[in-house]
């Protein structure tokens, strides 16, 4: 098995080939490993799926206020290719699949989320950890904080279904609970930027298919259900990539989204216009990542999404 060279969850995807060679996972079924204090890696038999990073990551050679936790990356397509970038020299904040605003506001003070200024998340604890045959799953309890007051608690529960030939799914679920003072969130004005997003990594031949087409053009402040990335990653030949589904219970459904061909999916809720949330209002979004194999067209996807919905409706 080949283990990509990237800096977060290396050391933890070293391990789990040792743990590999003695049995570990032979049959198929998923297991973590949990070899650093930083980084948690999911495989699906001898395949990576994703490392989640709750300790604080940072690189040489970028400034020390853009070190971040609390996100997903590597995540892998189902040819072990990586589909997710960190600290991208065009945007330092941008940190594989993770959630951020530019403008987050407790009580009346600004905060930018999405670069990381003046407030940032940390995790606390695991609320779960399971993994087998039928799939695995994560919970994780993190809060946002300004300097050392905590002001948001954060909820995510993560979850990775066994891989068919051509086609894997990872789902999200992000509960957030302000602490103490309102939370106001708002997207970028004009783009919309500011939510679940997904940055993609280096890659050739890159297309973005949404419900409107495919196009070369970005968009932005459009309302889409979902919305697609696949291009030919890590040099490969053939065609991989993701999708980033949004079932329709999700607050103000279809939300505001950004696309950009330089390498980035982001589901702009709530979008350019602010909303408040008071102390202790929940505020749940649930989202599907859906990796595949292969180009992927708007028809391919869109069954892909209506089996997303029934399955999100099922679930209520």
């Amino acid at each position: 098995m080949r283990v990509p060279n990237t800096n977060a969850g290396r050391a933890g995807l070293l391990v789990a080939v040792s743990l590999l060679g003695a049995g570990l996972g032979a049959d198929g079924s998923f297991h973590f490993t949990n070899s650093t204090d930083k980084s948690l890696a999911l495989f699906e038999g001898d395949q990576p799926v994703f490392v989640y990073n709750h300790g604080v990551i940072q690189k040489p050679g970028v400034p020390a206020d853009r070190a971040r936790s609390t996100y997903i990356h590597p995540i892998y397509g189902l040819d072990g290719e990586v589909l997710t970038d960190d600290f991208p020299k065009d945007h330092y904040g941008h940190r594989g699949l993770f959630w951020g605003w530019p403008h987050v506001n407790i009580g009346a003070q600004h905060y930018d989320l999405w670069d990381l200024r003046g407030i940032e998340q940390r995790f606390e604890r695991w609320l779960a950890r399971d993994a087998g045959a039928a799939g695995a799953s994560i919970g994780i309890q993190n809060g946002w904080y300004v300097g050392e007051r905590k002001v948001v608690q954060e909820q995510v529960w993560l979850r990775a279904s066994p891989s068919s030939k051509h086609e894997r799914v990872l789902d999200v679920a992000l509960t957030l609970v302000p602490i103490g003072d309102p939370l106001t969130l708002q997207g970028a004005e004009g783009k919309s930027y500011g939510g679940f997003t997904f940055r993609f990594a280096p890659r050739t031949n890159t297309v973005i298919t949404t419900p409107l087409g495919q196009g070369d053009k970005d968009l932005m402040v459009t309302r889409l259900p979902w919305a697609d990335f696949s291009a030919r990653f890590a040099g490969r030949a053939e065609h991989s990539g993701a999708a980033i589904f949004v079932p329709p219970d999700h607050p103000d459904f279809a939300p505001e989204w950004m696309t950009r061909h330089y390498g980035l999916l982001c589901v702009g809720w709530p979008g350019v216009k602010p909303k408040t949330f008071q102390p202790g209002e929940t505020i749940l979004c649930r989202y599907r990542v859906w990796i595949h194999r292969g180009a992927a067209n708007a028809d391919r996807i869109s069954r892909a999404y209506r089996a997303y919905e029934q399955a999100a409706a099922g679930s209520q």
